[in-house]
């Protein structure tokens, strides 16, 4: 151990301690995570509501289907999300706080959540950001409407992008 200063062995505790501030980042990524959770469940608990009345009440809306797809790709779409802060947390935590002990001991646990640095946390980030584009994507896509020949290719050409995009983001990871 070197020899240091007493002021600067002062300032880099504290400076060291500091990082600990990262648990507010923790703390209310996990609270957004579980609203969202809730929120997405909920959405899921209203189109299994209205599927029941549609079979057994007698409730025929005449758009059902767009309203059955659409919640449910929506609630999807919430679920990543909250995927995203629960990652985040969890790499937020191990980067700056500690090691995550139940993780590691854990066969699922230590395999999609076990971050080691900056650049990890990015890659596992961006990959599940990019599925929540794709189900953006296609949430607004089924509420759009062709009628011309261009839009047909536009439609074409975007869906190209996406599997091209998913492509190589699998290429990259091997």
């Amino acid at each position: 151990m070197k020899d240091r200063s007493f002021l600067e062995s002062i300032f880099e505790g504290t400076l060291w301690k500091g990082r600990l501030i990262a648990i507010l980042a923790v703390i209310f990524g996990m609270v957004g995570a579980i609203a969202i959770f809730l929120v997405a469940s909920a959405d899921i608990w209203h189109i299994a509501v209205l599927t029941y009345k549609y079979f057994f009440a007698n409730y025929h809306p005449e758009n059902f289907h767009e309203i059955l797809i659409g919640g449910i790709i929506g609630a999807v779409d919430l679920y990543l999300i909250a995927v995203v802060l629960l990652i985040f947390s969890f790499g937020i935590y191990e980067l700056f706080i500690s090691e995550i002990d139940d993780a590691e001991e854990s066969e699922v646990g230590s395999k999609i959540l076990a971050i080691h640095n900056l650049d990890e946390l990015k890659d596992k980030l961006g990959k599940v950001v990019v599925m929540v584009l794709i189900v953006s994507f296609f949430k607004k896509v089924i509420h759009m409407d062709f009628s011309t020949p261009l839009d047909m290719l536009y439609l074409a050409g975007s869906i190209l992008a996406l599997a091209l995009a998913l492509y190589y983001m699998h290429k990259g990871a091997h």
